[in-house]
Order: C-alpha cells, then structure tokens, then sequence
C-alpha cells in the first residue's frame, strides 16, 4: 500500500445555498404533454425533476416550516437553505428516521417545494409521478405517501421503485440479455441492500439487508474522532463526519496487513490526512497601541491609587471622630452623679466603666497604627502583653477577676504560640539562608562536584516516582504480582485476628500498633493513591531541577522529569502528533489515520463498531448460499456496486477477495460500480418513464380509491413480486 504525506485540508463548511430560479417554463415544456415528474426519495438527498431533464434538482431531504420573527409569515425553508436562519434550524425535520420513512409532515413540505421549484402554478399536480422507496417497504409507509400523492397533490397515478434496480437497469439495459443478471449491493444512508438480479428480474425473495450504511459509517468515524481527540477547541458536527468518510477513507484490501503496515511510525504518518478547522489568530498590536494601553493601565493605577487613599484618609476621620466621642463620654463622669454616668454608657452600649477604657484603648491604638500607615511608616514593634491575673490564686479573686483570669490564661496560649511560630519559621529562614550560602559556596568552589550532587538527587527522586507509577499501574491488573501481594497482604490482615470468636479476660491481647514497623503494612497495602511523601518528592525535585536549569548549563528543559514523561513512543506520536502551548492552528488540526481504513471496515465487520449483525461478506454468502452453482455463477459474473458509499477507493477489489473464498476455485468474478452512483437511479428512471411499461404498472388514482394506498403492482423493478 502505498502512503504518501499530504498537506493539511480545510474542514467542509457548507455553502450558502444556491439561488435557483423557479421553471418558467412549465406551461409550455411540460403541463401539455403530461410530462412524468420522477422523485429519488432519498434518506439523505430529494433529486425531483421533469423526466425529459438531462439531471435533476438535488437538496438535502430535510425541511422546516416555521414563522418569520418580525413580519410573523409563514416560510418553507428547504435543503441547505435551512442553515441561513436559526429558526428554521430548530424546526428541520426529514421524513426517514434511519431507514423508515414516517415523517410525512416533512415529506409534504418537501413535495411541496420541489412542485414550487418544477414551476407547477395549479392546484393540482397533474403528471404521473414515480418515486423510490426502501426495499421492503411497510405497508404504512406506503400508504400514507399514496394519501399524500392522490388526495393532497390529485395526481393522476404513482409508481414506486426500488433506487437500486433501476441504477442496475440504467447502466445494464434490459434490452440485452447477456447482461441481465447481476448481483446488486446497493450501499444507501442507513443500511445496505443485496438484491439478485436473474434474466432481468429481482428475486426479492432471496434479497438481503444488512442495517449498517453511511449514516452509521459516519456516526462511527464521529465517535472515533471524540474519543481521539476528548478535548478539540471546536465542535465537529455529523455533516463534518460524513465529509471526511466521503474524503478521506479507503476500504483496504486486508484490513490485517494494514495495520501491520501502519505499525511503522513512519507509515503512520505518511498515511495520514490532516483537517484543518477555522481559527482565530490574535492580531499583533503595534507600538502606539501598546503605548496607549499601558498609559490607560497607569491611568488605572493611579486611580485606584487615589481612591485608596480617599478611603483612608475617610476611615482615619471617622476614627478620630468615634475617639473623640468616647473620650466625651468620659468627660461625663465628673459632671453626673455615679448612678446617672451608669445609665448613660448602658445606653451607648457599655457594660461598665472598665468596658469603656477598653475600647477606647483599642481605639487609640487602631488610630495610631492607621496614621502610621496612611503617613507610609513602618508599624512599631508592639509591647509585649502582660498578663498580671494569671499569678494571682483563684481564692484571692473575685467573681469577674476570675472570668478575667481565664480569658487572660487564652490569650497567653495564642501569645505563646505565636511566638513560638514566629521563633521557628525565623530558625527556618536561617537554616535556608545556611544552607544556600554553604551550597553557594560548594558551587563556587567545585560546580562539578555540586552539580554531579545534585543529578544524583534529581536521578533519585525520578527513581521514586517511576517506581510509584508502575505499582500503580501494576494494582490496575488484577493478576499481577504487586495486586496478588497486596491480595495476600490484606488476607493476613483479616486472619491475625479470628473472628466469631469470643475473647478471654486477660489473653489474646492485640498488641498491633506497638512496634512502628507494624504501620509499615498500610504502605504495602496502599492502592497507589498520591501520598504526601510523593508530594514532598514532586517539591523537592522542583526545587533541584530549577537549581539545575539556573546554574548548570549542561542541564536542559528536555532532562527534567516533565518532560521525560510526556515523551511518549513513537507510534503513539504519529498516532496523535502533539503541538506546542499556545500553537492556535496545531490546536485546530484533526489527524486521521488508522480511521480512514478502520471505519470502512466497519461494512465488512460490524461487531468493530458495536453493531449486532453480520458483515457484508457473510451477507453475499448467505444470498449466494440459496442458488445452483449455476445460478451463482451468472450472479458473481456481474456484482454491480451503486449509492454513494460504493465510491470508497479500494470497494471493488476488497468485495471481489471477499467473495472469492466463498466461491468454487476458478469461478468468473467480476464487480462493476455504477458509472454515476449518486444520479444514476434517477436517470434509470426517468428512462424507465418514457417507456409504456411505465403506465402499466403504475397505480391509477381510481385504482388507488378502489384497493387503498397499500396496493402496487408487479413488475422487475418494484418491492412486489
């Protein structure tokens, strides 16, 4: 397999829609002569147009009904239209759900447009109309589509077809009958279809379906995608996966062999697509720009600054202010009498006079350390608090003074062990301070030996870590030896103590705890969990390899241990290449590789992807399975591939080696795609319209009012036969 590199590919971002003007013609072409309207009803696409058209019109099969906000109209809205307003989004619907068509609401809408588009002006849709529908059609779909064609359109009659019969008709016509056999693997949006073709008639009977199709294929491939990339800056939407399915993947021959090409790291990366999404670079400011915003920044700066000292300044008066007042109501002990004074600070809210004194002595000094501040000094050293009442005994104090002594006994704890903080963490600051200058010194005097230190230090700590990890990893796998030892570990636990049974007084004493190794099984038994001796080894190798990187030029960013972890194989690279922090556009990039073969194998085997079903080579082997040899033989003559998903590189030769196995040795085996997967079922038909077959079998509104909507009628290229 040959894997060349290719530059990035921007994402698919759809079109805004194309205006087509109305037919204007239709009066003169078309009502006349009755022209034949055909319709290929597709789960993903709606073609319609006029049989004597060279193609048709082709939108997506969604449409929205919905009211215009600000003249509150009615509007129909079609296809790819729908993306221009977000109205119309939240009110799309299609009419297939998978590969069942049940919304008729949507069906009708979408009529409706494409009769709006064909130029019809009447109330009536008068030409005969044949549509596709699914291999084995429910009889309740069918119906209400011949409601909707008979009673809501008046057409005059209707045929349905299966897309994939007449793709086959169309590029095999049935006037020769050398190529009137053929096996049809028709691959629609929600599933794929073998249809035998013998003598120019379906044997239905003998047809399979497999629900595995493009919508499943491209779902498939979305999930992949997340699971890729969990974290991607940009949403990547259905519409996105289907592009890339349709783009991008190839049906290898043999998936196995595949792989093992891709093995190679640097296969991998010549096989892989890159998808670039839209993003937004930050512009560059010039000089004046960055000039004008640090001006605004000072400007900022210097508001706050005085705003600040607003505030201050505001607070410092108010304090004055409130000591002023308490020094006032002292001033009122001397003119009232004791029982009046009492009364008065009960009601400024003081309990007693020794109350007062206090706040009016945390007041004085909270204004003077405020001045102090707002003057820009450094505070002065405080006084050391006294605590007079703790020598004195309880029995020589009364009542308050005892209150007193207990509250002075607290603040003496939180004094002292303040003090004591303040006494380590200075004991702390030197310590550091020695052992920088002596490591200074060291560095000085032999930076071989001092760096040579701490490599091994750096070497050490990494050790560690390591070691942590793989136990880790190792406690992940149940039969491994570090889980069957901790197993082990945790079963001796539960037997050193017996239970059930019921102790003796005095014997059989747990003296667990007593010895400091005892602890030790704990460690053992540790499920791997961040302990806070891993956290002392992640500070202290910072704290090395940031030693290193400033003295030691030898020591790069490439040897620190964040590094030497995020360097991962080299498969795993090219699997996932990574880009640098703050690389916007790298951020933005898909790599699809293993994806692009892997999601078409899908088809092939459906259990890769979830699916409960079997894969297409089993499919055709159990059709093939209900035929002579030489009836199979004229099938595999002509396995003929149509819908979108059959132009996948790599389809044809990938079915013609599945089918092979399964095949007599030197059978004939020869697979044809369609020479226009997407538009050929409609040019089958619209050549199928012209000819007198065509109102043969098509059902006649006075039939359809005599037999129902479920009647159709028996021919090579409908689900009746």
């Amino acid at each position: 397999m040959d894997f060349r590199p290719t530059e990035a590919t921007s994402v698919y971002i759809p079109p805004p829609p194309e205006v087509i003007p109305f037919d204007t013609n239709y009066r003169e072409d078309h009502f006349t002569q009755r022209t034949p309207i055909i319709i290929d009803n597709g789960a993903t696409h709606f073609r319609y147009a006029f049989s004597t058209s060279e193609d048709p019109y082709t939108g997506l099969n969604i449409a929205s009904k919905f009211r215009e906000r600000k003249t509150n109209r009615p509007l129909l809205l079609f296809g790819g239209a729908i993306e221009t307003d977000s109205a119309a989004r939240g009110q799309a619907k299609a009419p297939w759900e998978g590969d069942l068509l049940c919304n008729f609401d949507a069906l009708e809408s979408a009529l409706d447009y494409a009769f709006l588009r064909m130029g019809i002006d009447s109330e009536r849709v008068d030409h005969p109309i044949l549509m596709t529908e699914r291999l084995y059609t429910p009889l309740h779909s069918r119906n209400l589509t011949s409601e909707l064609l008979f009673e809501c359109y008046s057409a005059p009659s209707a045929a349905y077809c299966i897309d994939s019969l007449l793709s086959f008709s169309h590029n095999f016509p049935r006037t020769s009958p050398l190529t009137t056999d053929g096996l049809v693997v028709s691959f629609n949006t929600a599933s794929t279809s073998i249809i035998p073709i013998l003598g120019g008639n379906s044997l239905l009977m003998n047809a399979k379906r497999m629900p595995w199709g493009g919508t499943q294929a491209a779902d498939y491939l979305l999930k992949l995608v997340q699971l890729k990339y969990p974290s991607f800056p940009t949403r990547v939407t259905t519409a996105q996966s289907n592009w890339m399915l349709q783009s991008f993947c190839e049906v290898s021959e043999d998936y196995q062999d595949t792989l093992k090409q891709l093995r190679d790291p640097a296969n991998l990366r010549a096989a892989e697509k890159i998808v670039q999404f839209p993003y937004t670079l930050e512009q560059e400011k010039t000089e004046e720009e960055l000039a004008r915003a640090a001006e605004k920044r000072r400007e900022a700066g210097r508001r706050l600054q005085e705003q600040a000292a607003k505030a201050r300044s505001e607070k410092l008066l108010q304090k004055e202010s409130d000591l002023q007042y308490l020094i006032d109501i002292k001033d009122w002990k001397e003119k009232e009498k004791k029982s009046e004074y009492n009364a008065r600070l009960r009601g400024e809210g003081f309990e007693s006079e020794q109350a007062l004194d206090e706040a009016t002595k945390k007041l004085e000094a909270d204004l003077k350390k405020a001045r102090r501040k707002y003057d820009g000094l450094e505070d002065e050293p405080g006084e050391e608090p006294t605590f007079p009442l703790l020598d004195v005994p309880d029995d020589e104090l009364d009542e308050d003074s005892i209150k007193e002594k207990k509250k002075q006994r607290l603040l003496k704890a939180g004094y002292d062990a303040r003090m004591r903080a303040r006494k380590e963490k200075e004991e702390e600051r030197k310590a550091k301070e020695e052992d920088e200058k002596r490591e200074k010194e060291e560095r000085e005097n032999d930076p071989k030996a001092w760096s040579e230190k701490l490599r091994k230090e750096h070497d050490a700590i990494m050790e560690r870590l390591t070691e942590r990890k793989k136990r880790k990893a190792a406690l992940q796998d149940r039969k491994s030896a570090a889980a069957q030892a901790r197993m082990k570990s945790i079963t001796s636990l539960a037997n050193d103590q017996p239970s059930g049974r019921k102790k003796r007084k005095g014997g059989n004493d747990d003296m667990f705890g007593a010895d400091d190794a005892d602890w030790a099984i704990y460690r053992k038994i540790n499920n791997g969990n961040a302990s806070s001796s891993e956290d002392e080894d992640q500070i202290n190798l910072a704290s090395v390899e940031a030693r290193l990187l400033t003295h030691d030029p030898t020591f790069a960013l490439h040897q620190t241990f964040a590094s030497l972890t995020a360097k991962k194989s080299a498969l795993m690279t090219s699997f996932r290449p990574s880009y640098e922090d703050g690389d916007v556009e790298g951020a933005h990039r898909l790599h699809l590789n293993v994806e692009r073969w892997r999601v078409p194998e899908s088809w092939f085997d459906p259990s890769q992807a979830g699916a409960d079903c079997a894969g297409l080579g089993e499919v055709i082997e159990g059709v093939l399975r209900g035929f002579s040899a030489s009836d199979r033989d004229r099938l595999v003559k002509n396995v003929f591939l149509t819908g979108g998903p059959s132009l996948m590189p790599g389809l044809p030769s990938r079915l013609l080696s599945t089918i092979r196995p399964i095949l007599p040795p030197g059978t004939q085996i020869s697979v044809n795609t369609a020479a226009d997967a997407r538009l050929d079922a409609w040019h089958g038909m619209a050549s199928f319209s012209r000819t007198e077959e065509f109102a043969e079998i098509s059902i006649t509104k006075a039939e359809y009012e005599e037999f129902g909507g479920e009647r159709i009628k028996r021919w090579w290229g409908g689900n009746a036969r």
